[in-house]
């Protein structure tokens, strides 16, 4: 991803002065040169905020007190990008931010206040990132460490801070943290494209797909189980359905099981008047109940019929009713009208108020008009016709008489009922045979479910043949695979720039590995991790070479998330003696090198730039370092921005002095 620093920027607090700028170059090494204590060590802080870090860590007294804002602007392919943020005070960080975007950046004289927000800085960061909005829980376990990738994560491959760029532990910035280990472990195969977000969206439909498949399959296990059961009855049920008179055809223990079904179904289909046994099987008093069921049955549905058609009939009464309640209040309200209208007279005022009805009259006309037309819609609408009422008491009245009907035969069953004991038998048999039938009509519903062609069955067969493309699709042994070639890559490219730097074994190949975010050194007789080499001049070398070859893998691919610059604070430190102690009056310490020293650190620099130079101001490099120009000062691509000695320093003196 094309991403590098335009420009850095700070609003002092004294708004008589102008912002503090240090303009750097696309696609070069850009180097800040100067002694300690100048403020070189803060510019990669100064960046991390700007950027959404969730903590200031920006020095405080000097710097924070002389600054109001920090800013950092990005060229990126499209256009530039401001990014400021509001100096935290006695808080760990603000989120307070400004940003500002275009072809061209015009910083401002002073920031008034903030026009977004850090959250809404880190989103369009990771927009313009293309980081992907899926997350690694693909099982939903809720690890803090499997959230979706950030911007914020890409911070690991570009920041090299003075305790880091030769430290023979941590290899990635912010990773000696457990937190931010554990989570670069779980994204770097994401960060090598070895999973994209295409393949992470197949992981997560594979997840989703594997828990519908097992609730399916427990389902129809279920549903089987059951179906089993009511098999293993089959045989009674058909006895049974043959005593109630349902069935007529015989059956032996040679029946299959799907001839006893095709008897069932018909069973389904008999109607209610084939389930009474003929009246040559019973005597008077079940042919008397059974016509008066028939008799029951016939009022009902009347009954309800009617029921319905005065249901009906009440709401249209009602609702015209409503209706004409409303034109007669519409008619109220506009009746004024056509007294002021008879009232007024052109030269004449209002007799209400005295004011002037020359300008009214044509409002005046449209009231009146309205309310003729609510007249003759009030005149036009009569009453309910006189048929409408007579259909209305008629059905009133049918309904009187049906119910008066039904409630004589129900009481007649009734006492039927209770004279014949046969009587009784039969409408209790004639409810257990409708029972029974709807029984089997759900049992066989079930059946049905369970057919080859049935549809849970065809669900369960297309999830598990998606499951299976899906499966071979993501395989873990394909992603492995994929992430050992591109660490193979990795691994080549910093086999070509090992032998340019100041390194005891420059030769042997290295390993990067992802599980323990350090790199293995192998050779014939053994293999060793870095915190195993010894020597500062060692470490460096690594630290150098891996960043740089992690950012050509990056280049190399159609798209990173991982910005176009390094920022190395002070690579030379291991060439020269620290000083345990420095004294107010020793500002300006800088550190005096042999000449072995010069030559190893004039390497480093050598190497830089021609990284850069291959690819092609694609790349940029910024280092923050004690050595001076005399060391690198020849080297192509190499540009220096400022040098801080004599005075000079990240924050002016004149705004020290003024405090």
């Amino acid at each position: 991803m094309y991403f590098q620093i335009k420009e850095i920027v700070l609003w002092p607090k004294n708004r008589v002065y102008k912002p503090r700028r240090l303009s750097f170059e696309n696609g070069k090494v850009n180097v800040i040169s100067g002694t300690s204590r100048t403020g070189k060590s803060a510019i990669i802080p100064i960046i991390d905020y700007c950027l959404g870090s969730g903590k200031c860590r920006i020095p405080v007294k000097t710097i924070r007190d002389a600054c109001d804002w920090f800013g950092v602007v990005i060229q990126t392919s499209i256009d530039q990008k401001l990014y400021a943020r509001r100096e935290p005070g006695s808080l760990k960080a603000t989120g307070d931010m400004f940003i500002s975007e275009g072809k061209s950046i015009e910083i401002p004289d002073h920031i008034e206040s903030k026009n977004t927000t850090v959250e809404s800085v880190k989103r369009s960061l990771g927009d313009i990132a293309g980081l992907t909005d899926l997350d690694f829980d693909i099982e939903r376990t809720g690890s803090g460490f499997k959230e979706r990738p950030s911007f914020r994560d890409m911070g690991a491959f570009i920041f090299q801070p003075q305790n880091l760029v030769a430290n023979p532990d941590v290899l990635f910035y912010k990773t000696e943290t457990y937190q931010h280990r554990e989570k670069l472990r779980t994204i770097f195969p994401y960060v090598l494209n070895a999973i994209n977000p295409e393949l992470m969206a197949k992981q997560h439909e594979l997840t989703e797909l594997r828990r519908l498949l097992r609730r399916k399959e427990q389902e129809i296990a279920t549903v089987r189980q059951v179906s089993d059961r009511w098999m293993a009855e089959i045989r009674s049920k058909v006895s049974r359905a043959m005593e109630l008179g349902l069935i007529s055809s015989s059956i032996s223990e040679t029946t299959s099981r799907q001839e006893l079904v095709d008897l069932l179904r018909k069973v389904v289909r008999t109607s209610t008047d084939k389930i009474r046994v003929t009246t040559q099987s019973v005597n008077g008093a079940v042919q008397e109940l059974v016509s008066l069921h028939e008799e029951e049955t016939q009022i009902s549905m009347h009954l309800s019929s009617s029921r319905r058609r005065f249901s009906d009939m009440t709401a249209l009464r009602e609702s015209t009713i409503h209706y004409k309640g409303a034109l007669h209040i519409q008619r109220d309200r506009l009746k004024i009208s056509e007294w002021l209208r008879n009232t007024h007279q052109k030269d004449h005022d209002c007799p209400l108020c005295g004011g002037s009805l020359s300008q009214s009259t044509e409002t005046l006309d449209n009231l009146y008009h309205a309310l003729q037309s609510v007249e003759e819609a009030v005149g036009h609408f009569d009453a309910v016709p006189a048929a409408f009422d007579r259909e209305y008491n008629r059905v009133k009245s049918e309904i009187r008489t049906l119910t008066d009907k039904l409630r004589g035969i129900q009481i007649r069953i009734k006492s039927l009922e209770q004279r014949s004991k046969e009587a009784r038998q039969r409408h209790y048999d004639s409810l257990q045979t409708s029972r029974f039938i709807g029984n089997i009509e759900e049992s066989l519903q079930t059946y049905a479910r369970l057919g080859k062609d049935s549809e849970l069955n065809s669900e369960i067969m297309e999830l598990r043949e998606r499951v299976n493309i899906l499966t071979k699709e993501i395989s873990n042994a394909s992603i492995q695979a994929k992430t050992k070639r591109a660490l193979n890559v990795i691994a080549s490219n910093v086999g070509k720039i090992l032998p340019y730097l100041d390194l005891e074994r420059p030769n042997d190949p290295i390993s990067l590995l992802i599980d323990d975010l350090t790199i293995k050194v192998n050779s014939i007789e053994r293999e060793d991790f870095l915190w195993e080499i010894g020597s500062g001049s060692n470490w460096l070398s690594y630290h150098i070479a891996v960043t740089l070859g992690l950012q050509q893998f990056f280049l190399d691919l159609s798209h990173s998330p991982v910005p176009s610059f390094i920022v190395y604070d002070q690579p030379s430190q291991v060439y020269f003696p620290k000083k345990l102690v420095v004294r107010d009056e020793e500002d300006d310490f800088d550190p005096e090198y042999k000449d072995e020293d010069i030559e190893a650190v004039k390497k480093a620099f050598s190497v830089m730039a021609s990284v850069v130079q291959r690819n092609k101001g694609n790349l940029q490099i910024i280092v923050l370092d004690h050595a001076s120009e005399n060391v690198w000062g020849n080297i192509d691509n190499v540009h220096c921005v400022e040098e801080w000695r004599e005075g000079n320093k990240l924050i002016p003196i004149s705004w020290l002095n003024d405090k």
